[in-house]
């Protein structure tokens, strides 16, 4: 059975990975300043953040049209591939679950099967990175759904936000708070959960914020591969470093793109992993 796995540009992989296993990504449009932009095609990570640090406007995101997925969807069927899954944004953050949803049911039924990431980035990511590894073992579409269903429930991601500026340009903070808190050298720390964003406390330096996230690391169960997620850090070596006495496996770095760059700002880092 050939079965192909497709996500979308918020999963933050990188692009050597998506070649490996074949993964097809349907890209989100971002807009800034007016001007539209195909994600990973038409924008890098560093091109985004190049263009940030010339505009006090805060970036937009668009979710793909359907015709967007059906057309990855008819490309692989024409080449071959018996089912695709689909490894989509969290629905409670966008529409790209619904779009990915739509253009299934163009397809005769269970020819295409979307599943609910529940996350963002590279907690997305990886998910997909499994199934597509389930792909390549020759598993049926059953199994690698139920595999998919199964990761969602365990994976976790933990970031720490550098700076406030994309949370004050969004208007989720004022300014006055905004720069109490940048005084105070506060990191907030988020976390992805039930398909959200929450709270997940504050450090007072950016050394506390990443301890904090080693922390989540070494008292978790985890199995697997430990991915990195970044917004043009460049405390990225060292942060690995520290990582690397918890991670039962390798550690794979991964840019943070425009679509969650756009509302975690530059300087953000995280980790996502599966636990047991």
């Amino acid at each position: 059975m050939n079965v192909r796995i497709v996500t979308d540009s918020a999963c933050d992989l990188p692009q050597d990975v998506v070649d490996e296993l074949g993964i097809v990504v349907v890209p989100l449009t971002i807009r800034i300043d007016g001007q539209e932009y195909v994600d990973r095609t038409e924008l890098s990570p560093r091109q985004f953040w190049e263009l940030c640090a010339h505009t006090p406007n805060l970036p937009e995101t668009a979710a793909p049209a359907p015709g967007q997925f059906e057309a990855a969807y008819r490309s692989l069927v024409e080449s071959g591939a018996d089912h695709v899954v689909v490894i989509a944004l969290s629905g409670a953050l966008s529409a790209t679950l619904q779009s990915a949803e739509l253009a299934a049911r163009t397809f005769p039924a269970g020819t295409v099967r979307v599943v609910d990431s529940r996350s963002v980035s590279l907690g997305e990511g990886l998910v997909a990175v499994e199934c597509a590894r389930a792909a390549g073992r020759g598993d049926d579409v059953d199994t690698i759904v139920a595999l998919a269903e199964g990761l969602v429930t365990r994976t976790k991601v933990w970031g720490a936000l550098d700076t406030l500026d994309n949370l004050k340009k969004g208007g989720r903070i004022g300014g006055a708070r905004a720069m109490l808190a940048t005084a105070l050298s506060i990191k907030p720390i988020i976390e992805v959960r039930d398909g959200v964003v929450e709270q997940g406390g504050k450090q007072r330096t950016r050394s506390k914020a990443l301890a904090f996230l080693v922390e989540q690391l070494r008292t978790s169960d985890v199995v697997g591969t430990v991915y990195l997620l970044h917004a043009d850090c460049t405390d990225v070596d060292t942060f690995v470093e520290m990582l690397r006495p918890y991670a039962p496996g390798d550690i794979v770095v991964g840019d943070i793109g425009p679509v969650v760059g756009t509302h975690a700002g530059r300087g953000t880092i995280g980790i996502g992993f599966t636990t047991r």
